[in-house]
């Protein structure tokens, strides 16, 4: 079986091999991140904190045309049609976040709608290859009610994900209203990838370029390409501006209070949850409704990130619990959790060919409820990380440490603010658990066709630091026979580094 997989992927693997791109390559502030955060928490905090504002610094030149695009979702909201935002993995869980702040402050007017690869279900749990297929990208949007006069907001950090791809040709093809196309490359290093090529050379699309540098840890493209790709969209959508000169001001304003809060003031929250997992404990994220899918875009996305065992499903049976959980107090289904999650009922996809491998049953399968969080509190021992939200105050506490944030009452400056402060932190939690080198991440889970070539690429890598050599082919097909034995919560990378 592997051996097959192997020779399937290797036919198209020319149109995967990605390392030369910006967001796939190392930062050069973070090569000793790991070491970094396990001598000083406080100091791997600031150094994430930098890594940020560089990346929010290089956001000020693209002004022009994020007005241009906040022009046209506004024009397109007056004019009595329907704005649509996707994405997968990272840029989808953020495009079902400004779905659901949309929700928040104008209710349900029934012109905002978001998809992301898999459906609501990948909120939690990305679904192997789905990100793959352009033929799926074409399908949700259209089962979404896309219309002709409608504006679609594609994103992908990478610029090359075929699922985002699809959709924005289609949209492209079938709508008068051109769509956006939103990513974090420059052109020139994607033109060599087809379909790549394909979006930036067709004038029926309009595309916004928002390169802000290498990711801070190799790859981790939920960290800062998902963060400039939510602002650029967010200060568009949740907000009207009367002229240009009105955004300037705003926007200007706007990124200068992403850089005032100090990231350090978590160190001690963070060293905490770290030991808490040396000490076979679990995590019980409990999260305000305001800002809980946030907070659940950080918890899942650890999962594919680090190699974690992803959250547990009531439908299947597994003795492994994920090392965190996010649920919503004092709500008693699984239903009315989903949908205090996310301001509206589930949307899941029930198609034939997923013979309900992600259906809304699978989706309410995650209990993020009441009922939930007794179930798991009361199987194996956790502790409880509170996220609330009052008057405009943010606070996490864990145990006796506590720290409270004042952002003000916007949803997207909170909703940003907990992002990259909850990427800083888990990250370094992970670097104080081993799950990075450096700042390459080792234990990625090569669940499509990027992450293949990403896992094969920092293992040749890894290879070449100890004086050793193999060749790609004898990587990749390493990675499909190790997979298939492999467990959740195990580092393909160096499983295969070691029988290499």
């Amino acid at each position: 079986m592997s051996s097959d997989k192997t020779t399937e992927f290797l036919s198209i693997a020319a149109q995967f091999k990605l390392g030369h791109l910006v967001t796939e390559s190392f930062h050069p502030k973070t090569t000793h991140l790991s070491k970094l955060v396990k001598e000083n928490v406080k100091e791997a905090h600031s150094l994430l904190q930098e890594v940020d504002r560089d990346a929010l610094s290089m956001m000020k030149a693209k002004e022009g045309e994020l007005f241009e695009l906040a022009q046209t979702i506004q024009n397109t909201l007056k004019a009595g049609n329907k704005v649509f935002m996707c994405g997968c993995g990272a840029t989808g869980r953020l495009s079902l976040v400004l779905e659901t702040l949309h929700r928040q402050q104008y209710g349900d007017t029934g012109k905002v709608f978001s998809f992301m690869a898999g459906g609501d279900f990948a909120l939690i749990k990305s679904v192997e290859s789905f990100e793959d297929r352009t033929d799926f990208g074409e399908k949700q949007l259209m089962e979404l009610g896309f219309g002709p006069h409608d504006l679609l907001l594609a994103s992908t950090e990478g610029g090359e994900t075929p699922f985002v791809i699809g959709a924005c040709n289609k949209a492209a093809a079938y709508s008068d209203n051109s769509p956006y196309f939103l990513y974090c490359n420059p052109d020139d290093v994607l033109m060599p990838i087809n379909r790549s090529k394909e979006v930036i050379e067709n004038s029926r699309i309009k595309k916004i370029n928002l390169t802000v540098g290498p990711m801070a840890i190799s790859g981790s493209t939920r960290m800062q390409s998902s963060t400039v790709l939510m602002l650029g969209i967010g200060v568009g959508l949740l907000y009207e501006h009367k002229d240009a000169q009105a955004f300037k001001e705003f926007y200007q304003d706007f990124l200068r209070r992403l850089t005032l809060t100090d990231y350090s003031s978590l160190a001690s929250l963070t060293t905490l949850e770290a030991n808490l997992y040396l000490e076979k404990k679990y995590l019980n994220y409990l999260a305000d409704p305001h800002l809980a899918i946030s907070i659940l875009t950080d918890t899942t996305e650890r999962s594919p990130t680090f190699s974690l065992r992803a959250f547990e499903n009531n439908l299947e049976s597994s003795s492994e619990r994920s090392l965190s959980y996010l649920f919503i107090p004092e709500v008693s289904t699984s239903a009315e959790a989903w949908t205090k999650l996310l301001w509206r009922k589930p949307r899941a996809l029930d198609w034939n060919e997923l013979d309900g491998k992600i259906s809304h049953e699978k989706v309410m399968g995650f209990d993020i409820s009441e009922a939930g969080l007794k179930k798991r509190s009361t199987s194996i021992p956790t502790e409880n990380f509170i996220i609330s939200y009052a008057q405009g105050r943010v606070s996490f506490q864990c145990q006796s440490e506590k720290v409270t944030f004042e952002w003000g009452r916007e949803p997207l400056m909170n909703h940003l603010m907990v992002k990259m402060l909850l990427n800083a932190h888990s990250t370094l939690i992970m670097g104080l658990l081993g799950r990075y080198e450096g700042n390459v991440m080792t234990w990625v889970r090569p669940s499509n066709n990027k992450l293949i070539d990403r896992a094969t690429r920092y293992i040749l890598q890894l290879l070449k630091q100890k004086n050793k050599t193999a060749s790609y082919e004898a990587v990749v097909e390493k990675i499909f026979a190790e997979v298939e034995i492999l467990n959740e919560n195990e580092p393909v990378v160096l499983r295969v580094l070691e029988k290499l």
